[in-house]
């Protein structure tokens, strides 16, 4: 798991997962969602505009498992 430090309260999911290297762009996510292949919390996410806070942890099937972090 990897910690992505975020500068606000939340941050979206697209937002997210552009920091943390996972997807080109934030148009990529919506693909990943479509397909459920993203989880927040252990939980299939439908929307790629999801508000995420920290603490959060988020797993891309093929991909990586990043956890929402404070600075």
């Amino acid at each position: 798991m990897t910690d992505v430090e975020i500068h606000t309260g939340d941050i979206r999911l697209d937002q997210f997962l552009k920091r943390a290297g996972e997807v080109p762009s934030g148009g990529a996510v919506k693909g990943l969602v479509a397909a459920g292949r993203i989880t927040r919390n252990n939980v299939l996410e439908t929307a790629r505009r999801r508000k995420l806070v920290p603490g959060d942890i988020v797993a891309v099937e093929g991909g990586g498992t990043y956890r929402v972090a404070s600075v």
